[in-house]
């Protein structure tokens, strides 16, 4: 049975639905996007970030997107963690990590009677009205003629069911251990839960 869910969301630009490695999309709607390659739909539940890649053609590929990749500063990932703080009042989820990063976000949630997706849905809708309010929004340079900023999230998330208290340790091990790899302090969310293995 799935105890939870370790999950990562990504910004806008983070992982393109080209992507040499797989992504999660199953079609290319830009053209400009579209010349560097259909979507690279995968269904693997491991990660392929680690995987070998023309990385040049990737970095390429990004100018085809129709705004710059967006990459959080502190005072937006502040905001964000706000956001999911609203959406943990509003449907109480319970989240066992979070790593909010300068381009994604990881989390454990535990299960819930919601489909992940939606919670995960939530927890951007959330983040980006916290933007809209703190006047922070990662694209609002962007916007013309009074139309609101683009959604600065990708669509869509990763994610991987837990079916035991050890995959759930361990991915909380790795989510909390994931600001080391980008040479950035350990996070410590008021929102987050200690995780109790009898659960």
């Amino acid at each position: 049975m799935v105890v939870a869910y370790h999950v990562i969301f990504t910004a806008y630009g983070f992982w393109l639905p080209n992507d040499p490695r797989g992504s999660w999309s199953d079609f290319v709607a830009s053209w400009e996007m579209f010349k560097y390659g259909g979507a690279s739909k995968t269904d693997t539940r491991q990660s392929v970030a680690g995987l070998p890649h023309n990385r040049a053609f990737r970095e390429q590929a990004k100018e085809g997107l129709k705004y710059p990749p967006v990459l959080f500063t502190g005072i937006q990932a502040r905001a964000i963690g706000r956001g999911i703080t609203a959406a943990i009042r509003r449907s109480n989820y319970v989240i066992h990590a979070c790593a909010i990063l300068p381009d994604h976000v990881h989390m454990v949630i535990a299960r819930h009677e919601q489909r992940v997706e939606q919670a995960v849905q939530q927890m951007k809708g959330e983040a980006t009205k916290q933007f809209h309010n703190e006047g922070i929004h990662p694209l609002a340079a962007f916007v013309q003629g009074g139309e609101k900023p683009a959604t600065p999230w990708a669509r869509k998330c990763w994610k991987v069911f837990l079916d035991s208290s050890d995959d759930v340790q361990r991915s909380i091990k790795y989510v909390e251990g994931n600001p080391d790899k980008e040479q950035l302090p350990r996070q410590a969310w008021s929102f987050v839960t200690p995780f109790d293995g009898d659960q």
